[in-house]
């Protein structure tokens, strides 16, 4: 029998000053671990964001709107079609409307115009919207050809994203994002929401100054909040404030009609909806119409202003979610068997777990291969990339399929990506994304030729890097097993990427135990120092791992608060388990 092994997520001396401040060692523990070192790093006030005027382009871009609003020029917004860009499109549209703007959107759909603004999706704006100005939200940064193309039509471009590039920006007439070449701003992590509400809050400053027709861009932080948890972007303290005051306004009501509905479809109760409410409730949701059918129904939603809209397109959403679980777990189950046959199961087998993972199957879908190749990559703990049909009717060598990455910490997904381009120029059709999630175009022919590549480049990491760290925020006193410090926890800050939530571990008796629905196991414990039992639950649990004569257990947990029919408790979520002690058998 043997303890889990955890690293502490903080090793160092807790200064008293800091643990006095906050009422508590663990709290100051929690927060060092964070780096958060005072007061100043955990206040969430509005004045605390970082100035607009840091980020480059930003102030050309808002004098070229608010031109084109005065003007009355046709503007088309350009989206993505995720919930980042989803939520990115709906405040720059509702914002500029607003301000008196004649705008319209387009989400390219995926299955024919592929990601972002591509020289197809240009002509298609210009055909059906005629615009005389594109802005781009959430995209744009790697569309050289579709600015060109913008260009010989005459209209003018504006892009505003913040994907990561090692490349010169487009040649538009301004660029805004974080992530470009030569932007000096503080904070790296804006999603492509952000960035739009940074732009559209300097567009309506500057009218207000000249005493324009103008809006309150800050009504719309339920989207930034919204967008920035989908996208998992990491929460420094710029992106802690816009989703502490988004998810302020939902809690109060003051939130799209369109998410208020998504909200009650999914049987969540706005007054107390947290962040992760966003990631489980309501972005796969706004997602699966991306994924499934075409994005505008996810943004029509979000701007729905009256509720019967609002709740037919959330319905809609609903039923397009649950087509897209059933996709999903059918490409999951043929996956699974593709691993097995493989020979890349759990157990001794594993020996030959290869550093990446790459699928492809040809009826395969390419609206939830990130979802799948996510799955897997939890499952196996390696980088996973899984491909499908760029069309599912043409699956011939020379036909195009679409790959959806998703990384583990210590790879950048997109750069390794990268590394594969520049060795060998003409495998990839195209490529972008992030340092844990990335997507790339290839001829069918390639698939094998890339998988060779991609392993080439994994090979050059240590293995280390491959088995899975576990951090701990170390154990809780006796008098921390409560409601008032569990709440106390969950208020303090909004938990996520980059501020990861609390986790503790610690070695307890136990006393009860059963399988609930054949695959979560409810226990009842008890801790030194406590004077009650407390109830822990292992969601989706190993059995491998769980011996039914436990009589005391290593866990690692985090402290939740369980409502169950108008009660609450105290509550251990597991995440990690090791049996300690086995109770002897009686005769």
């Amino acid at each position: 029998m043997t303890k889990l092994t955890l690293t502490p997520r903080y090793a160092g001396d807790v200064p008293e000053a800091w643990a006095q401040e906050l009422g508590s060692q663990t709290l100051a523990r929690i927060m060092l671990a964070r780096g958060v070192t005072d007061s100043d790093g955990l206040d969430t006030s509005v004045m605390k964001l970082l100035p607009a005027g840091g980020l480059m382009g930003l102030e050309a871009a808002a004098k070229l709107i608010d031109e084109a609003i005065d003007k009355n020029k046709r503007m088309v917004v350009v989206g993505d079609f995720d919930c980042d860009g989803a939520t990115s499109t709906a405040l720059m549209v509702r914002c500029l409307r607003e301000m008196g703007a004649s705008v319209d959107f387009i989400v390219p759909d995926r299955f024919k115009f592929g990601y972002g603004l591509t020289p197809e999706i240009v002509m298609h704006s210009a055909e059906t919207l005629n615009p005389e100005l594109i802005i781009t939200v959430d995209n744009g940064i790697s569309s050289h050809e579709g600015v060109a193309k913008a260009h010989e039509l005459g209209i003018e471009v504006i892009i505003t994203d913040h994907h990561l590039t090692t490349k010169p920006s487009p040649s538009a007439a301004a660029v805004v994002n974080p992530n470009q070449q030569g932007c000096e701003f503080r904070s790296k992590s804006l999603v492509g929401v952000g960035v739009a509400f940074y732009v559209m809050g300097r567009v309506a400053k500057l009218r207000r100054e000249a005493g324009k027709t103008t809006t309150s861009v800050a009504k719309y932080l339920d989207l930034v909040a919204l967008g920035t948890i989908a996208d998992v972007g990491v929460l420094d303290q710029n992106n802690r404030i816009l989703v502490t005051h988004g998810l302020a306004n939902i809690r109060a009501g003051r939130a799209c009609r369109g998410l208020l509905a998504i909200l009650e479809q999914a049987g969540r109760d706005f007054e107390k909806i947290g962040s992760d409410d966003f990631g489980f409730a309501i972005a796969p949701r706004i997602n699966a119409a991306g994924r499934m059918d075409n994005m505008r129904t996810g943004v029509e939603c979000l701007l729905a202003d009256d509720w019967s809209t609002a709740h037919t397109l959330a319905l809609e959403l609903g039923r397009l979610n649950q087509s897209r679980r059933s996709v999903e777990q059918q490409m999951r189950d043929e996956a699974n068997g593709i691993i097995e046959e493989l020979h890349l199961s759990d157990g001794e087998r594993a020996k030959a777990l290869p550093k990446a993972i790459v699928l492809y199957q040809d009826g395969w879908h390419q609206g939830v291969i990130g979802i799948v190749a996510g799955r897997i990559k939890e499952r196996l703990y390696r980088p996973c990339i899984v491909f499908a049909p760029a069309d599912i009717d043409k699956v011939g060598d020379d036909d195009l399929i679409k790959g959806s990455a998703r990384s583990i910490a210590g790879v950048h997904i997109r750069d390794a990506i990268e590394a594969v381009a520049i060795a060998n120029p003409d495998l990839i059709t195209h490529f972008g994304g992030h340092a844990m999630a990335a997507g790339l175009t290839i001829q069918k022919r390639h698939f094998e030729r890339f998988v060779q590549a991609f392993n080439q480049v994994m090979d050059d990491f240590s293995e280390s890097v491959f088995s899975e760290e576990q951090f701990t925020d170390g154990a809780l006193s006796p008098d921390e097993f409560s409601l008032a410090f569990a709440a106390h926890l969950k208020d303090l800050s909004v938990w996520g990427n980059g501020f990861a939530p609390p986790s503790f571990d610690g070695v307890f008796e136990v006393l009860n135990f059963r399988v609930m629905k054949d695959k979560h196991l409810k226990l009842t414990l008890r801790a030194d120092g406590v004077l009650y039992p407390i109830d822990a639950i292992w969601f989706n649990y190993q059995p491998k791992q769980w011996d039914y004569q436990a009589s005391r257990v290593h866990i690692l947990y985090t402290l939740e608060v369980n409502e169950w029919q108008s009660t609450q408790s105290v509550q251990l979520v597991v995440k990690d388990l090791s049996v300690v002690d086995i109770a002897p058998l009686v005769a």
